[in-house]
């Protein structure tokens, strides 16, 4: 009898073993799948749309992805020294990444992560600005997605609104590595489309009204590059631009609800899902970030504000006007 209570026992401690091992096998799976919680730290540069919309994407995309995630976010207010001590302050914390937004937040980042991976959003160039050491290759443990945009395209679009567009004008931030790029890709492509380009730069957000002013006196339209400084005062260039009846393009969606007439361009909530699934890759799949190259936006999107668009009187029936989506209204 004791035998073969024994022998029972011995059977349903081997069945046990058994389901333990199972559900240990299962509790791997669960945080693979991305059920393990983990923390990460924002650092964004300052708010405005675009950023915003980066970092809304970015914790868009990692519910969707079914990643659970803690999120200690800092923004900088705009000041770059704070980009440093805010990074330092997530690496104290031991957050299991950082997403940078913005040059000087990824740049600080990089600066001070050691081993924690890094991903930035809203970099036009991260070679250029000295966070990656190649697009493919990155090199140590940063990358994340560049908002680089179809600059060529953009331009095609003053000839096809107007004809009579010679000289665009561009103001920006000459303080932003990024928008200096952006510039310089500019007036090396302008020639084609039959366009000149006259640039003003400013380091000042205060400068900005004086330097529109100045600038609209020699340009038949103006190109908005995707600059933190004059995205933060878009309102106010595209009101200036409505009074003098000036036609704009720019860079991104976000500076078109701002104000701006239309862009080709792509959305940074849509790049902040993008560089989610890259979080996801390197916390939940164990990807180091060294293996996966600066993403660049999957897709673009006409967008056009309706409400410049009939302020300036522009026949919304036009090729480039009827089939785009449309906000402000």
């Amino acid at each position: 009898m004791k035998k073969g209570i024994v022998s029972k026992l011995m059977v349903l401690g081997m069945a046990s073993a058994l389901f333990l091992t199972g559900c240990s096998s299962n509790s791997g799976d669960v945080a693979a799948s991305g059920n393990e919680d983990y923390t990460i730290g924002i650092v964004q540069l300052a708010e405005h749309p675009a950023l915003d919309d980066a970092r809304k994407g970015f914790e868009d995309g990692f519910k969707e992805l079914g990643v659970n995630a803690k999120i200690n976010y800092q923004n900088a207010g705009g000041e770059i020294p704070n980009t440093v001590s805010m990074s330092q302050k997530l690496v104290d914390e031991e957050v299991d990444l950082i997403y940078a937004i913005a040059t000087p937040a990824a740049q600080s980042a990089r600066q001070v992560a050691g081993e924690i991976p890094v991903l930035f959003s809203a970099v036009t160039d991260p070679v250029e600005a000295e966070i990656v050491d190649d697009w493919d290759n990155v090199g140590g443990n940063v990358t994340g997605t560049s908002d680089m945009a179809p600059t060529a395209e953009q331009l095609k679009m003053f000839k096809e609104l107007d004809p009579s567009i010679e000289t665009i004008g561009i103001i920006y931030n000459t303080s932003e590595p990024n928008s200096k790029v952006q510039v310089d890709e500019v007036i090396e492509l302008a020639p084609a489309e039959g366009l000149k380009v006259e640039t003003i730069g400013v380091n000042n957000i205060n400068d900005i009204a004086q330097a529109i002013d100045s600038l609209l006196n020699k340009v038949d339209a103006l190109y908005a590059v995707s600059d933190n400084m004059v995205a933060s005062s878009v309102e106010l260039v595209s009101h200036k631009l409505i009074e003098n009846n000036m036609i704009s393009v720019c860079a991104e969606e976000s500076q078109v609800g701002g104000g701006i007439l239309i862009t080709n361009g792509l959305s940074y909530y849509e790049l902040g899902k993008q560089t989610a699934q890259m979080a996801k890759e390197i916390l939940v799949d164990k990807k180091a970030a060294s293996d996966i190259p600066v993403g660049l936006a999957e897709k673009t999107i006409v967008t056009v504000n309706e409400n410049t668009m009939k302020a300036l009187g522009l026949d919304e029936n036009s090729p480039l006007l009827k089939d785009a989506v449309r906000v402000g209204k």
